[in-house]
């Protein structure tokens, strides 16, 4: 192809296992060290510097520094979704590298998306929305209506905050283990956020589980409740 977009390259940057470990790793929206995803995939630190280089050459992560530190993220937003879509296309297909380990019905529970909620918990807190009238609009394209509006700001999040931002205010984003939508954008990380600040939930550690307490629990199901 002479034409377009490079779709081999990028194809190529992520198909590395190695590349693609450290990608994930990077999917709960830390900022992590060479040395730290050198572990994560499993290589010395000389080759995960050059892994690192030609993802942050290609556009997938960025990089700052921190005294004498250098930490990398995912570039922006949409490389989290691609990621997220890829795993969720990769999982239709029963590309899947290894049998379930422990921590895999968490992970599937609820889980952190970059920055928003995922997993069960993710897709249900948007079919949630839709039931109560907060969320409409095409499946693609979700919506808040005046109804979701009052809801977000009856429980304390800036709304006016939220659409002061440069990124939407709604976003869908394709789950890849329950394989269908759950919502992103400035709203879905507030709503997130709202559970871990208030630590009604937590990240788990070394993992992208988001574990809730049992009053976050309570909390969760009273403010998104299940049809019926």
């Amino acid at each position: 192809m002479s034409e377009g977009p490079d779709i081999a390259r990028l194809a190529a940057l992520i198909g590395d296992p190695a590349r693609a470990n450290m990608l994930l790793a990077l999917m709960d929206g830390r900022a992590l060290t060479a040395t730290e995803l050198a572990g994560a995939a499993g290589i010395g630190l000389p080759t995960a510097s050059s892994h690192l280089a030609k993802l942050e050459e290609g556009g997938l992560l960025a990089q700052r520094k921190q005294g004498r530190h250098r930490y990398f993220t995912l570039a922006d937003l949409a490389v989290g979704r691609m990621i997220e879509g890829l795993m969720g296309f990769a999982a239709a297909r029963g590309h899947v590298r290894h049998k379930a380990g422990p921590k895999e019905p968490a992970l599937r529970k609820a889980r952190i998306c970059y920055d928003h909620l995922a997993g069960d918990y993710g897709v249900r807190m948007l079919d949630s929305l839709r039931i109560m009238g907060a969320i409409v609009g095409e499946e693609e394209h979700p919506q808040l209506t005046p109804a979701g509006e009052a809801l977000v700001c009856d429980n304390g999040i800036d709304l006016a905050g939220l659409k002061a931002q440069r990124r939407p205010l709604c976003r869908a984003c394709l789950d890849w283990s329950e394989r269908r939508i759950h919502l992103s954008g400035a709203l879905g990380k507030a709503l997130l956020d709202h559970f871990l600040t208030h630590g009604h939930a937590r990240r788990a550690p070394g993992s992208r589980a988001i574990v809730f307490s049992p009053e976050g629990e309570r909390r969760f199901a009273a403010m998104f409740p299940l049809a019926g």
